[in-house]
């Protein structure tokens, strides 16, 4: 059978489409749809479960997006070539997508819902990660997934102060924006990317710009559901006791309101609002709590969230007592491990980050190895968030999600200031000690430190601050808090993390977790975190004020310079063998690597003398005299014919004797002994012998010559006839 496919055809208007159809695959998904624009084509599914699982209060969402290798012709690495666990970039993929989704499902929607995506043909020429959130929500527009406000989500570039939808990879390399925007129609829900120092008012134009792409790609949807004439499945919606919510608002209220004016501590607040949680369990009866103790919990937390933001709202007071625009006291600490190349603690409020710089050669790159993009990262941050920075002891189960996007973030923030010409691979490692509101932001600011600790020399400090958002759309009161606290983010409306220096920002992230943010909000948010930003990096550099001028001492340095390709082989030597003993000999490790019609030597190592021992001794392995050119040379050999010289050791040639003097030399030694150093001309290869040929003589003065005296009469006389002559 012929399958009925429905399609719509997005212009992106300059020429490129998107287009979107359903009806021909996977069939049997509550939703599924494919997605072209060029040659790549995605497909998105997504099922959801008929009935929530018992006991489940939140929306069991989980968002997969994979890039098969086959969509670029090209087979998996490894022993078995076949897809394994997700890169690094396809989380971030999912992240993208699952933070514009989730806040938009009904509230009590709790059914388990998965949504995949996948790339099944790759186009050089288009970024695929740009098209998920967009496949992804087209895929519920065409299901009966009780979703009712359709996304999408659009990368902005900007080019010579144009900006571009969608831009390609070589476009993006001349862009100073790169930023992912996903929004429904009415409101931006998320923004990440990286930016070359821009403002904040230049941020939002690129907002405002990609809504406007973003707002005509859901109209697309809203066309294919509408032509489909579907209709939304019912579903069991959560279970609610009015009298059990009064109950519980009535007697903890104001108990909540006044613990979270005290002005306390996580730890101390924490513990207070579980004694209160106990003394309002003990206002029930035995019964009652074991069979409502899931509503009495959600009515605890729902009423704890009325209160701390009606506090805020209504005094301005935060819950460790600052005001809106205040910022917790910093502490920091440079050099902080002996051993580390260089290290940095950052410590703001309850927060705190150890970082750690490790420099290596262009072997401890992070390689990269995806059907959408290959390449190597010579700068990279690794972000790590242990269970212990919250005072819990949960299992370890590998690096999560959060972390892979924190990290992320982080790195974005930091490696613009990176200078091109650093000739080292940098490793950044954040450790998360403690933990109470943006860890990720502290990790930009301990970052900092740490790389001008460890001497490299970035050309500007970059700090970070999260901003949140207290909002009230029955009042239509709202407060931007700066520097926001685990509970805030929690409790909030908004978490808005903006990264920059002095000059401009350089990433941000942001989730929004209400419908209808204005724009007014979003720029106060930016200039408030604008002052934020540059009262934490005067901290910074009251700390260090400038990248150190040299790595320390027992951090290694690394020299770089070419040698023509035609001598890598015998540098490295048969089997490895040449190059294996000098770093044995040196201390030093040393890379090759092949670029055009050079090999770029990286020499690395702690000692000096034996990085200079190991350059020297590639320098002679790589010596080449040039025809014409005057060489002092050592006599390393007397023979009866001439004398052997070196140019360098291992380099050498024969100096004939005929090439010692103007005059002839019987002896050899008469003129020269073993040891002797002295100058030589080059004259390039013997005609002959095909060796190389030097001579001495042709910089000595040359001897003028003498003149033939006059011949006799008698001597003429007396010479013999030649045939011919007269008798």
């Amino acid at each position: 059978m012929i399958p009925k496919v429905t399609q719509e055809i997005i212009d992106l208007g300059d020429g490129r489409t998107i287009e979107i159809e359903t009806g021909k695959l996977a069939k049997q998904a509550d939703g599924s749809v494919v997605l072209r624009t060029g040659d790549a084509m995605l497909l998105a599914t997504v099922v959801s479960a008929r009935t929530a699982n018992p006991g489940v209060d939140f929306l069991p969402l989980t968002v997969d997006y994979r890039e098969k290798f086959s969509a670029a012709g090209r087979f998996p690495g490894g022993f078995f070539k076949r897809e394994a666990r997700p890169s690094d970039k396809e989380i971030l993929t999912m992240r993208l997508v699952d933070r514009v989704l989730r806040p938009l499902f009904p509230d009590d929607y709790h059914a388990e819902t998965q949504i995949m995506i996948q790339l099944l043909s790759h186009d050089e020429n288009v970024m695929p990660d740009a098209m998920a959130g967009l496949a992804a929500s087209a895929a519920l527009a065409v299901s009966d997934i009780p979703f009712y406000n359709y996304i999408s989500e659009v990368r902005v570039g900007r080019i010579n102060g144009q900006f571009i939808i969608n831009p390609s990879k070589q476009q993006l390399e001349e862009s100073d924006i790169d930023m992912m925007i996903g929004a429904s129609k009415d409101s931006v829900a998320m923004v990440e990317g990286e930016m070359k120092e821009i403002s904040e008012q230049e941020m939002v134009e690129a907002i405002k710009f990609a809504h406007e792409a973003i707002i005509k790609q859901i109209e697309a949807q809203e066309r294919m559901r509408a032509a489909l004439n579907l209709t939304y499945r019912e579903y069991e919606p959560e279970v609610n006791d009015e009298a059990i919510l009064e109950k519980v608002h009535a007697f903890t209220y104001q108990k909540l309101y006044d613990i979270a004016s005290e002005a306390s501590a996580k730890h101390e607040r924490s513990e207070k609002f579980s004694l209160l949680k106990e003394e309002l369990l003990a206002t029930f009866t035995e019964e009652e709590v074991l069979e409502q103790n899931e509503l009495i919990s959600k009515y605890f937390s729902k009423t704890q969230k009325e209160a701390v933001r009606n506090l805020i709202l209504d005094q301005g007071i935060r819950l460790d007592g600052r005001k809106t625009t205040e910022i917790r006291p910093i502490w920091c600490e440079v050099s902080y491990l002996p051993s580390a190349h260089g290290s940095a603690v950052f410590t703001r409020g309850e927060t705190q980050a150890l970082a750690t710089v490790t420099l290596g050669t262009s072997r401890e790159a992070n390689v990269i190895d995806l059907p959408s993009e290959q390449g190597e990262e010579r700068f990279y941050l690794q972000y790590n968030f242990p269970p212990f920075s919250t005072g819990e002891a949960k299992p370890l189960r590998g690096v999560s999600r959060r972390e892979v996007g924190h990290g992320n973030l982080a790195q974005r923030a930091l490696k613009i200031m990176v200078p091109d010409d650093c000739p080292y691979t940098i490793r950044l490692v954040s450790d998360v000690l403690e933990s109470n509101g943006s860890s990720s932001m502290a990790t930009v600011c301990a970052g900092t430190l740490a790389l001008m600790d460890a001497g490299v020399q970035i050309e500007k400090p970059v700090s970070g601050i999260a901003m949140g958002l207290i909002s009230d759309a029955k009042t239509g009161r709202w407060a931007v808090l700066s520097d926001i606290l685990g509970d805030e983010d929690h409790l909030g409306d908004m978490d808005f993390k903006v990264t920059g220096t002095a000059n401009g920002i350089t990433a941000c992230q942001m989730d929004i977790k209400i419908e209808g943010l204005a724009y007014d909000i979003m720029e106060q948010a930016l200039k408030q975190a604008r002052d934020g930003r540059l009262h934490i990096l005067e901290k910074l550099t009251d700390t260090i004020a400038e990248p150190n001028k040299q790595v320390k001492a027992h951090a290694p340095k690394i020299i770089k310079f070419e040698i023509p390709k035609e001598y890598i082989g015998a540098v490295i030597g048969p089997g490895g063998k040449n190059i294996q003993n000098l770093q044995t000999d040196t201390a030093t490790t040393i890379v090759i690597n092949e670029e055009g019609n050079f090999g770029i030597i990286e020499i690395l190592g702690t000692s000096q003398e034996g990085m200079d021992k190991a350059i020297q001794t590639i320098q002679n392995q790589t010596f080449a005299p040039v025809e014409g050119d005057v060489y002092t040379v050592k006599v390393t050999k007397i023979l009866d014919f001439g004398a052997v010289v070196e140019f360098v050791p291992g380099k050498d040639s024969l100096l004939h004797v005929s090439e010692l003097e103007w005059k002839r030399v019987e002896n050899v030694s008469d003129i020269l002994k073993e040891g002797d150093v002295i100058e030589v001309k080059y004259l390039g290869l013997d005609p002959k012998t095909k060796k190389p040929k030097v001579s001495r003589k042709a910089l000595l003065p040359r001897p003028p010559r003498e003149d033939k005296k006059p011949e006799s009469q008698d001597s003429a006389n007396n010479q013999p006839k030649k045939e011919g002559d007269k008798k």
